[in-house]
């Protein structure tokens, strides 16, 4: 079988690494891979469960989780027959995802799929371990960040508006950054080979720009 294409985009939370995967997929026709809205659909499992962490590692064999891809690129999460994508971006989800995915047994669980699908499609793959851990020979990596202020705003856009405030969105966002960089499995790093992109000062059409020079420049390396 034909080896496929993998585009994998780490960094921290509010970077714009959805906003980024999904564009750069669009452009180049790859299937758009969300690992991260995986480890919250099993957060948002284990927390209507009600199950403590001791208890994740064995209610995992219970999770019906689905993946659907729908025509226009996006990844739709369900649990059974429940489309659950519009009840994982809380920071509730958001600080509970980040501490499951530190458990090993979640993330071997994950891992396989995860894999599956970067065998079976070209594929632009976001999270927090996809270039050191899940594709370490991914075609081409990035590492996209941005300043916490950009980051806090960034992601207060895509709330309601007078149900946040930008200095908790910050703190918020700070203790995930603590809590993904210093777990001892899989922690948030850039990966050695990763080109690293701060976005921080740009706009999103400058910062897709930018990816896809990364994308032309590590095609035509592997190519020579």
């Amino acid at each position: 079988m034909e080896k496929k294409l993998s585009i994998a985009i780490d960094g921290p939370a509010g970077a714009g690494k959805t906003t980024q995967a999904k564009a750069v997929a669009k452009v180049l026709g790859f299937t758009y891979v969300d690992t991260g809205a995986m480890y919250r659909t099993l957060a948002l499992y284990m927390k209507e469960a009600g199950k403590t962490m001791e208890e994740v590692p064995a209610a995992l064999k219970d999770v019906e989780m689905r993946i659907v891809r729908e025509k226009s690129g996006d990844q739709k999460m369900f649990l059974g027959t429940r489309d659950v994508t519009g009840l994982i971006r809380t920071p509730e989800i958001s600080k509970l995802a980040s501490d499951i995915s530190a458990i090993p047994a979640v993330r071997e669980y994950l891992l396989e799929t995860q894999r599956q699908l970067a065998r079976e499609n070209n594929v632009v793959m976001e999270g927090r371990d996809i270039g050191t851990v899940i594709l370490p020979d991914a075609t081409l990596k990035v590492f996209l960040t941005a300043d916490l202020d950009a980051r806090a705003w960034r992601r207060g856009r895509q709330m309601e508006p007078g149900t946040y405030l930008l200095s908790r969105l910050a703190e918020e966002i700070k203790a995930r950054d603590e809590n993904d960089s210093k777990r001892a499995e899989a922690p948030l790093t850039k990966a050695e080979d990763a080109y690293f992109l701060d976005c921080s000062r740009l706009t999103i059409k400058e910062t897709t720009e930018a990816i896809l020079e990364m994308w032309k420049a590590a095609t035509a390396e592997k190519s020579a």
